[in-house]
């Protein structure tokens, strides 16, 4: 059980690395836009769209790497009293009955979408834009992928926790 928590763990971490670079790429990409906006007085719709699909990607991507630094949002009103063991059957519940259930929704629907998008070589709607706006909606299906994975390397982990004698 522990080599797939550290083979789940290790693409988690990957993801992060990747998205870390996203993230330094977006603030450049910002950067030029607000020099540009500011000193020249104009801006390319491409810039703008390439931003969005650039922090989208950040956010989507990221979710799985967020959720295994425990930094995405639980509601703790409850949670932060509990045993190590108690959270851990929280943790695993959640899991199950909500994260599996619906990250595999948003992974089928999301899935088509950008399938679709696809198909018909769906672009920017505004002239000067950006094509393959599929890249985004697949964006989708990738991100709650990682998610799932990491749930899923969380949940072994709780198994863990829970039958583990010394706790």
């Amino acid at each position: 059980m522990q080599k797939i928590i550290d083979f789940l763990d290790w693409i988690g971490e990957k993801t992060g690395a990747l998205v870390s670079w996203v993230a330094v790429l977006l603030a450049i990409l910002i950067g030029l836009d607000v020099v540009m906006r500011y000193v020249f007085q104009f801006t390319f719709i491409w810039m703008i769209e390439t931003e969005i699909y650039l922090f989208g990607m950040l956010f989507l991507i990221g979710s799985g790497y967020t959720f295994k630094y425990g930094k995405h949002v639980r509601v703790d009103v409850f949670y932060t009293k509990f045993s190590k063991k108690g959270k851990a059957w929280i943790d695993l519940l959640g899991g199950i009955c909500l994260l599996i259930p619906w990250c595999y929704v948003v992974i089928v629907s999301s899935w088509y979408y950008g399938l679709s998008s696809f198909m018909i070589n769906e672009g920017s709607a505004q002239p000067g834009g950006l094509p393959a706006l599929y890249v985004l909606k697949f964006s989708i299906t990738l991100g709650f992928i990682f998610l799932l994975l990491q749930g899923v390397s969380e949940m072994l982990k709780s198994i863990q926790t829970i039958f583990n004698k010394d706790i």
